[in-house]
């Protein structure tokens, strides 16, 4: 079972950082993000990996030659402008007939044996993980009388869901693909004739996305313990036979 991850953007919100590197290899502890990512994966088992990529993409292939070798990283060029829907697209032809993807830019513990059982429970082509809505600012809490009780920073907002990310698809779903992004176009579509289904995550999640971000993600990690490498009641995903497919990989993994 592959893992997409889409690190092909150019990632505005993250220069100067990303004029020279990927968004994908924002350090947090001096390991890039994406690496924190796959061990999440790892950890449970996941270690086919393909990079989704696209803007410096020339960074991934350097830092991956060569390291990692318990786990199998293809980066697959995708196109420096292609948007998320047509990036995931544009791997299809090297993928099982059920396929995890995320954003390389968002760490969560997620347990994906969790996450796929919920999937194939519902009989969809696709899942998308839910986590939910916290506010970016602090709010407060008064009285009829306008008198200031409280403040909470950055609260949890009830009964509001957001996409974290962390996906599965049925590979039959690009049969029903509409449109080249992921969230405004393909996903409502696949939502729109009911095949879309969601796994909601009430753990750890946190994306990164600017250098505010970073800094916070950096105060995480340095804590100790990371919350993204806890995992409750994680589960590691044995391995589908899956032969021909298995030689298209091979094939693939050669090329480049």
């Amino acid at each position: 079972m592959q893992v997409v991850i889409l690190c092909g953007g150019k990632g505005t919100r993250s220069y100067p950082f990303t004029d020279y590197f990927p968004k994908a290899m924002m350090p947090i502890g001096g390991t890039p993000i994406i690496v924190h990512l796959m061990r999440i994966f790892s950890n449970q088992g996941l270690t086919n990996f393909i990079l989704a990529a696209g803007h410096r993409q020339e960074m991934l292939r350097d830092y991956f030659t060569g390291r990692f070798s318990h786990w199998n990283v293809n980066v697959l060029d995708t196109g420096n402008d292609s948007d998320t829907g047509e990036r995931l697209r544009l791997c299809e032809p090297y993928l099982s007939d059920t396929f995890l993807a995320t954003y390389g830019d968002g760490l969560g513990n997620v347990n994906f044996a969790e996450l796929l059982n919920s999937h194939r429970r519902t009989g969809g082509l696709a899942t998308v993980t839910s986590v939910p809505l916290r506010s970016q600012y602090g709010t407060i809490q008064f009285s009829s009388a306008h008198q200031v009780c409280s403040f909470q920073e950055k609260p949890i907002i009830p009964d509001y869901w957001i996409n974290a990310g962390f996906f599965v698809f049925e590979r039959r779903s690009f049969q029903f693909w509409k449109g080249n992004n992921l969230e405004t176009q393909v996903l409502p579509h696949l939502a729109n004739l009911g095949l879309l289904y969601t796994y909601l995550h009430e753990g750890f999640w946190k994306s990164m996305d600017t250098s505010k971000d970073q800094q916070e993600m950096e105060a995480i990690y340095k804590a100790g313990n990371p919350p993204w490498m806890r995992v409750k009641d994680a589960v590691r995903i044995e391995p589908e036979g899956e032969p021909e497919r298995q030689e298209r990989r091979t094939a693939f993994a050669a090329g480049g």
